[in-house]
């Protein structure tokens, strides 16, 4: 079989028959179109940190109505900010999203293969993959960038999915993983990144079960608020060029974005917070 677009002829293996999982279909066919497969290092040699931007810190926590992603902006290449306004959350289907810290063009290229992979597996099979499958799905693309990731070419993401089959009350759920691919879940929330020690020891303090999606917000505003005060690489609430982490909530109803407007009114609320108790909020014993 051959086709033609604008009078180009296609590609044959285009037409040849394959598995449900678009990733194996391309790496079978055209295993230079990989993420990561023309980026390695000259001579095999690790890169330095400095030679590339990486994004930092990201989170997800589980509330009342399923879970929430949220992330700082900065990108870093060494010493020097290389971009303020990164995104680092996305959506992976309708009830899933993953998001990253590590090496910024190596990350991008691994979201986007991955979403065409869920939205693949349910076109040829007629449903939309299992959470779980989702979350295997994830650990065998970074399993996959192990030879990268050994070079310096690292990419660690989170993944933070609605589980329709899951019972009540238990439908938000996080996924980390290590280098090489393992996948663990996590309870109640989760960070990752270069700031997620003091992301995590904000949520410690912060996180209650039940949040509503403004408590949610807030617990995750105050923990990236955290991770910056510490962490250079993590980029705060820039007031001046009003630029504000991304945050996320994935629901029954799916994936939505908090919009920019709220996003900055909470964002100003924890800096005038901040003003007054730098430290952040305290716990009452």
């Amino acid at each position: 079989m051959t086709g033609t677009i604008g009078g180009q002829p296609l590609t044959p293996w285009l037409f040849t028959p394959g598995t449900s999982s678009f990733m194996e279909f391309v790496a079978r066919y055209e295993p230079d179109l990989m993420p990561g497969s023309g980026r390695r290092a000259a001579g095999g040699q690790k890169m330095a940190e400095d030679q590339l931007p990486h994004g930092t810190t990201v989170l997800a926590l589980t509330y009342a109505d399923g879970v929430m992603m949220a992330g700082d902006r900065r990108a870093t290449m060494g010493n020097l900010i290389a971009q303020r306004d990164l995104e680092k959350v996305f959506p992976a289907d309708e009830h899933t999203a993953v998001a990253f810290a590590g090496t910024v063009g190596i990350a991008l290229d691994m979201v986007k293969l991955y979403q065409v992979e869920l939205a693949h597996f349910e076109k040829v099979e007629g449903t939309a993959m299992t959470l779980d499958g989702k979350a295997n799905r994830l650990a065998t693309m970074i399993r996959n960038n192990l030879g990268q990731a050994m070079q310096g070419l690292t990419v660690v993401p989170l993944l933070a999915g609605y589980d329709l089959l899951a019972p009540e009350g238990k439908e938000g759920r996080i996924f980390s993983y290590d280098v090489t691919g393992g996948p663990y879940e996590m309870q109640d929330f989760y960070c990752v990144g270069s700031g997620s020690p003091y992301a995590r020891g904000a949520l410690k303090k912060l996180y209650r079960p039940g949040f509503s999606r403004r408590e949610a917000a807030l617990a995750a505003l105050q923990a990236l608020y955290d991770a910056a005060d510490d962490d250079s690489a993590t980029g705060g609430p820039d007031i001046s060029r009003r630029i504000f982490p991304i945050v996320t909530s994935i629901t029954e109803e799916g994936y939505e974005r908090m919009d920019e407007a709220q996003t900055e009114e909470l964002s100003r609320l924890v800096v005038e917070q901040r003003l007054r108790q730098p430290e952040g909020p305290t716990v009452t014993l």
